[in-house]
């Protein structure tokens, strides 16, 4: 059962999708990243563009986040999304979109929304990861973080992005990297 670690929504438990179409972020290794992120979450805008079942935006939300837009392809996932964010009571400081990453990132340039935490948990060796890095660094303000979750074998390129900090849990790998000026 996957919770939330810490902050105002501490505590409360979170739906997941059943069967296999979504792979949640362990628990611990949310609760390594939220550590390494821990002073850096206060008023921070998230795109959790990958969202599953949303619990990488609502614990940046519950630790001190201003706000998340939420977006996975499923309709499935997406209701489940909503459910946690009204669980954790954050219905005010969320947007949800339905659709693509290539689309949602397009639909959130044009919509003014410039997010300077993103969280990136696409399916692992498919060409998304690479799609979305290539078109978000000029959607995102300089000092934004973007963390990608990948398998530890896949290889992917960050152009105008600086390497932060690389995390490595067994098969699973985080890579944080950050806009810089």
């Amino acid at each position: 059962m996957m919770r939330i670690i810490a902050g105002k929504a501490r505590g409360k438990k979170l739906l997941t999708l059943a069967g296999e179409d979504t792979r949640p972020t362990l628990e611990r290794i949310k609760q390594s990243l939220f550590s390494a992120l821990q002073f850096e979450l206060e008023g921070r805008r998230v795109l959790d563009l990958f969202a599953g079942s949303g619990q990488l935006g609502l614990e940046a939300l519950s630790r001190g986040a201003e706000c998340c837009w939420f977006n996975d392809s499923s309709k499935n996932a997406m209701e489940i999304v909503r459910k946690n964010i009204l669980a954790c009571g954050f219905e005010k400081n969320v947007k949800e979109s339905c659709m693509d990453g290539i689309t949602c990132v397009k639909m959130i340039e044009r919509a003014g929304f410039r997010p300077n935490l993103v969280f990136l948990d696409p399916p692992y060796h498919g060409p998304l990861l690479q799609q979305v890095l290539d078109l978000l660094p000029d959607l995102l303000e300089e000092g934004a973080i973007v963390v990608a979750e990948t398998d530890g074998e896949e290889q992917f390129t960050y152009e105008g992005l600086s390497l932060r900090k690389e995390y490595r849990y067994g098969s699973v790998k985080l890579t944080v990297m950050e806009k810089r000026g």
